[in-house]
């Protein structure tokens, strides 16, 4: 099969995502090839269109060749293997970086053109390209999607090289695509017409789909829209500000602090999608990040657990300061190295924690810290993360506290399996819904 325009795809793609048509759907489009086969898409599905905004990290002396892509919202994806064998240097990456980055916020300013994101929130979102070669790009763009607290994420591209499924992982929950040939070497040759896209043609895709729809909040993602909120907010730790994410159900019972592991962000999409079955359960988030930007390029940060329980002490501070939160009971959620942060600042005299969960966590991390740990807590542990769980049972013997190891049949250390991170988030929920006391009741008792 071969397509004559960028439209003609969208048309045929439409076709076989017939079947999303009844879910409260919105269609987003890669700048710039993407959007006008997104288009076809929005319009045939009769869904709101909008974009998101991800940039290629090409090799410097090799631009085609991807060693990664950027989105939104700081999401970020690193080829290791073209790094390593293209010799690519730290600063080398830095700077294309750098320059990707100025230029995905100038075309994100440029196609809204004022205008809002439209709410990913609690609906199927449908990421649109107009085919995947390496496919960093279209995975950042899922991944923005998902941080952005899409329900469901499904890409969708009119052709895709044989084979290529297993690599969108746990970023897509559904891939649908047209044509997988064996010979593929680029995504031009299943065009007959593959002009480069303008961004007039794009701003017109967007302005013509937006004068069709207009986008009512999702209903299934607070309990009490009149006392929610779902905001990005720069929370104050000691000298520095740190971006976060809080998410506050309406009539919330409690409020859970994640500390993400190295290497991630408030962004992370296991930790986002943790996040959202606790609001659904009536519990309060806040998902920020441990370091700042210029902190993260010393990468001994990343492992100063010291550092980052400060960083927690300080954010729950400044939680308990918020008039609308102080009544709320706080827990703390982490994964990886963050569990040993998270461990750390619950043991800090005065840091009245009402409980603790560890998901593929380093609780050993918090080193004599963990003797004085007092809040219950919860270790959650793949059963084939074999390194991490004899971790866990020696750090779980030097805890004092209420404690509970919860090992999850068939998951490896990332939870990436399916089912297994359903299974950890389910296990997350009831520790917490079942050890915070009632808000408003008096801490420590």
């Amino acid at each position: 099969m071969s397509f004559s325009d960028r439209g003609d795809a969208g048309r045929r793609l439409a076709v076989q995502l017939e079947h999303l048509r009844r879910d409260e759907v919105v269609v987003v489009g890669l700048p710039r090839g993407g959007v006008p086969v997104a288009f076809e898409v929005a319009t045939a599905l009769e869904a709101p269109l909008d974009v998101i905004v991800v940039r290629k990290l090409g090799v410097p002396f090799e631009p085609e060749l991807g060693m990664g892509a950027i989105g939104e919202d700081g999401v970020r994806i690193i080829n290791d293997e073209v790094l390593r064998l293209a010799g690519v240097s730290g600063a080398e990456l830095e700077d294309v970086e750098a320059r990707e980055r100025t230029e995905l916020e100038r075309r994100a300013r440029r196609f809204r053109a004022g205008r809002t994101r439209t709410p990913l929130a609690g609906r199927t979102v449908i990421v649109v390209d107009d085919g995947v070669a390496t496919g960093s790009t279209a995975r950042a763009a899922c991944r923005v999607a998902r941080a952005q607290g899409a329900a469901r994420v499904v890409l969708a591209v009119p052709v895709a090289p044989a084979g290529w499924d297993p690599h969108v992982g746990t970023d897509v929950d559904e891939f649908v695509c047209l044509e997988k040939p064996e010979s593929f070497y680029a995504i031009g040759q299943f065009y007959s017409d593959f002009n480069q896209t303008s961004d007039e043609e794009v701003i017109d895709c967007l302005e013509r789909a937006a004068s069709r729809f207009s986008v009512a909040p999702a209903t299934n993602t607070v309990n009490d829209p009149l006392n929610s909120r779902d905001e990005e907010v720069e929370v104050n730790a000691g000298p520095v500000r740190l971006s976060g994410h809080l998410t506050v159900p309406g009539d919330a019972s409690g409020v859970i602090v994640f500390a993400h592991g190295s290497g991630s962000s408030r962004n992370s999409p296991r930790n986002r999608y943790v996040a959202r079955v606790l609001n659904d359960a009536g519990l309060a988030t806040l998902l920020f990040d441990l370091l700042t930007v210029e902190e993260e390029f010393d990468r001994s940060n990343v492992f100063d657990i010291a550092l980052l329980a400060r960083r927690l002490v300080d954010v729950t501070d400044w939680l308990r300061a918020e008039t609308s939160l102080a009544h709320l009971p706080v827990g703390y959620f982490g994964a990886s190295t963050g569990a040993g942060a998270a461990l750390w600042a619950a043991a800090e005299p005065g840091n009245d924690v009402a409980a603790v969960v560890s998901r593929g966590g380093r609780p050993d991390l918090a080193g004599s810290r963990l003797a004085g740990v007092v809040a219950p807590t919860l270790l959650i542990v793949g059963g084939r993360d074999d390194v991490v769980l004899d971790l866990n049972r020696q750090a779980q013997s030097q805890l004092r506290c209420e404690s509970r190891l919860v090992v999850i049949p068939g998951a490896t250390h990332l939870f990436e399996e399916p089912g297994t991170l359903e299974a950890a988030a389910s296990a997350a929920r009831d520790w917490f819904t079942s050890h915070l006391p009632s808000p408003g009741a008096t801490r420590g008792t």
